[in-house]
Parts: C-alpha cells; sequence; structure tokens
C-alpha cells in the first residue's frame, strides 16, 4: 500500500491526503477504513484508494490507522507522517493458520448467523449515540449523471433494540448543511422517488432494523466461506448464492457483524407515471461497522440502484435511471446526553428542498468521501450547466 501525504495545518486542523494499494498487486485499496486509534473519527477510501482525513492539530501524537477487510492493520503516529513526504508504506495481506483441531470452528453457516443475530444487543450500543455523518446522492439517467446532492447530518439512536415496526425509522436527523447542482431542475428527477432519501438509506441497516429472513430455510441456505481477517480478528464469511447474494462477515469471539453485502438482481414492476412504467432491475448494497468504545457502530452504507422505465402500450424501453447513495460515520459521540429535539429534526421530504444555504468555508473541512478520477465523468456531466462551486452558490431555495 502506497500512501502519499501532503498536510496543511489550518486553524488547528491538519489534512492528510493519501492513496492505499495493495502491497503485492498494486492496486488501488476502495473503502479502506480510515481513523485514529482509539478516536471515535474516520473516513473512507475512494474507489482509487485516495482519501483525505481532516482532523484537529491536538491529535498530531496519536496512531493514524487503516483497516481494510482480509489486510493486516496500519499503525503509525500522526507525527510522523508531518515528517516524510510523500511516504511509502507497504502493507501485507493478512494471513494466518487455523488449528488443526478447532472444535469451535465446526459451526456451519446458519448457526454462526443465529449466534450473531442473537448477539447484536451485546455488540452494538444500548446507550443513546450521536453521528456526525456525509450523505450523498447521485442520480444518473441514460448513462449521463444529471444531479449531486450532498448533506452533512447529525443522527441520533436510542439502542438497537429490535423495533416492534422494521420499515420505520427509529434514528433522528438533524441536517446541518446541504449542498446541490443545479440538476434537479431537471425533468427527469421526477421519476427518482422524491421521499427523503437520507432515511429511505438509513432504513437499508439490516442490523439494526432485524431484516433477516426468520424461516429455517433460510439459515439452512447459508454456506461457509472461507475465513477473513479484519482489524487483528479472524472472520467468518457466510454467504447465500441462490436467488439473490447475500454475504456476511462475522468477527470470531464476538459473532459481531462487521459487514454485509448483498446483490439482487430480479426484475419487479414498481409504478406507473406518464403512461410510462417502471421495473425494478438491479440492487446493490453494502454495510459497514467500524468498533469503537467496546461496541460496533456504523461506518458507511452505500447502495446502488438501477430502475427501467418503459412504454405503457409498447413495452419500448425509454430510459434507464440510476441512483447511488452513500452514508459515511465520521463520527460517534457515545452514552450522550445530547438528542435531536423535534424542533432540530430533518424534514421528512427530499433533501433537495430543504433550505439551507450553501457554506463552502464548512465544506472545506469537513470529511466527505473524496472525489476520485473515477468520479471526472460525474463532473463533467454536471458541468455542462455551468461549474459545480457556482452551482452550489446558486442553487439555493429562497429563504
Amino acid at each position: 500500500m502506497i500512501l502519499v501525504v501532503s498536510f496543511s495545518l489550518q486553524a488547528q486542523r491538519i489534512t492528510i491526503s493519501g492513496k492505499a494499494i495493495d502491497k503485492d498487486t498494486k492496486e488501488p485499496l476502495p473503502f479502506a477504513t480510515i481513523g485514529i486509534k482509539g478516536q471515535s473519527i474516520g473516513t473512507i477510501t475512494n474507489l482509487m484508494g485516495e482519501f483525505d482525513f481532516h482532523i484537529s492539530s491536538e491529535l498530531r501524537n496519536d496512531l493514524f490507522v487503516i483497516n481494510m477487510l482480509g489486510y493486516k492493520t496500519y499503525e503509525v503516529p500522526v507525527w510522523t507522517l508531518l515528517e516524510i513526504s510523500p511516504l511509502v508504506i507497504e502493507v501485507e495481506k493478512s494471513t494466518f493458520m487455523l488449528d488443526e483441531v478447532l472444535v469451535s470452528d465446526t459451526l456451519n453457516g446458519g448457526e454462526i448467523m443465529q449466534i450473531a443475530l442473537s448477539r447484536i444487543e451485546q455488540n452494538y450500543p444500548m446507550n443513546p449515540y450521536l453521528m456526525d455523518g456525509f450523505y450523498r446522492d447521485i442520480k444518473k439517467v441514460g448513462g449521463t449523471y444529471i444531479s449531486l446532492l450532498e448533506a452533512a447530518v447529525k443522527i441520533y439512536d436510542e439502542d438497537y433494540l429490535e423495533p416492534r415496526n422494521k420499515f420505520k425509522l427509529r434514528e433522528r436527523v438533524s441536517l446541518l448543511e446541504v449542498r446541490r447542482s443545479i440538476g434537479y431542475a431537471s425533468k427527469f428527477t421526477t421519476y427518482f422517488d422524491q421521499d427523503n432519501l437520507l432515511e429511505d438509506l438509513l432504513l437499508h441497516n439490516s442490523i439494526r432494523y432485524r431484516h433477516f429472513p426468520v424461516e429455517l430455510s433460510f439459515y439452512n441456505s447459508l454456506k461457509r466461506e472461507k475465513d477473513s481477517h479484519y482489524n487483528g480478528h479472524e472472520v467468518f464469511v457466510v454467504a447465500h448464492t441462490a436467488e439473490y447474494l447475500l454475504r456476511v462477515y462475522i468477527e470470531k469471539g464476538s459473532y459481531a457483524i462487521i459487514r454485509t453485502e448483498y446483490e439482487n438482481s430480479m426484475e419487479e414492476e414498481l409504478m406507473k407515471k406518464r403512461g410510462l412504467e417502471s421495473k425494478f432491475v438491479n440492487l446493490k448494497r453494502v454495510i459497514d461497522f467500524k468498533y469503537y468504545g467496546g461496541k460496533f457502530y456504523l461506518n458507511y452504507i452505500s447502495v446502488d440502484s438501477k430502475v427501467n422505465w418503459y412504454d405503457i402500450k409498447t413495452k419500448e424501453l425509454k430510459f434507464e435511471t440510476e441512483l447511488n447513495q452513500s452514508l459515511l460515520i465520521n463520527q460517534v459521540e457515545q452514552n450522550t446526553a445530547r438528542r435531536i429535539a423535534t424542533t432540530e429534526k430533518m424534514r421528512n421530504y427530499g433533501l433537495q428542498y430543504q433550505d439551507l444555504p450553501y457554506n463552502k468555508e464548512f465544506w472545506d473541512t469537513y470529511n466527505v468521501i473524496k472525489e476520485s478520477p473515477l468520479d471526472r465523468k460525474i463532473i463533467e456531466d454536471l458541468e455542462k450547466q455551468g461549474p459545480l462551486e457556482k452551482q452550489f452558490k446558486d442553487n439555493q431555495l429562497p429563504n
């Protein structure tokens, strides 16, 4: 893994910019977790393994940490990075040997999953907590990106108790900052869900909302795959690979679910609008957790969904739509006495209609998912209507 680091100290902030790649293959490591050991602050790498990490200068003596599923944990004091630029770090894939006889390792996939679900209240927070998060959604029509929205939020939750209604949001969300491109004026945005997409994304947290099937056939279908390694611990990998793909990563010892990957490509009719009907094409979802203060907290969620629109009469494909959503948790406050009051709550309609001004100074030092070269197509498409910075500034709702 190579880390190219640049730093700036402004208003008591340090910015670490780098790139992570595999030692052997030299391939980038996407969605690796970047953080400070013992602290809840963090970010993740983008698809090219790149990141910008903004931290307080008070953390210069703490340990900078990179964690990636299947790799050894990398740790180095922040201050040592300040002296070397560029800094090249090689981190190997993790390898470990299982004991020849390991009685506790004879569990099958379904048994491991059942234990993991039974221990949710042991492994996840059961006291009130606050999370700082970065939300992004990108809309695409017919291969062209038409809109971008990003938001900084605070998310409050009481605990990980199983809710009575598994499809009603339990968290309270406060909207801190929003920036949106001018593409939200496009006629095609009406073909996307107009509800609050951030609330919808939070409801994808299958661990929080217990969305797993209860039928015995589901557990019988789960197979064990090759074990993995994360943050110094061995990890079970169990998977369902029939009608849909579900892969679950479960830490040995604690039986905490640290990551789930889901993909479903079963075509399904959704709705009709303006002489057109829509069909669900594909859904990909990743939910990732990080360990802090004895519990596992949400690290990030990403959901990519594709829907096609057809002429009702002729059944001809008119256009394809794609929605990319992601939520990155930057920081966690455990056992908080602070709550999000009703007056502070985010409104339950679309984020694009919520009237917050664009605050460039805030975004300059906020931990977001770093733009990568793979995002250039997004920028090029969106900037056909003018520079994004100008769109963020101009595309504000009147007070």
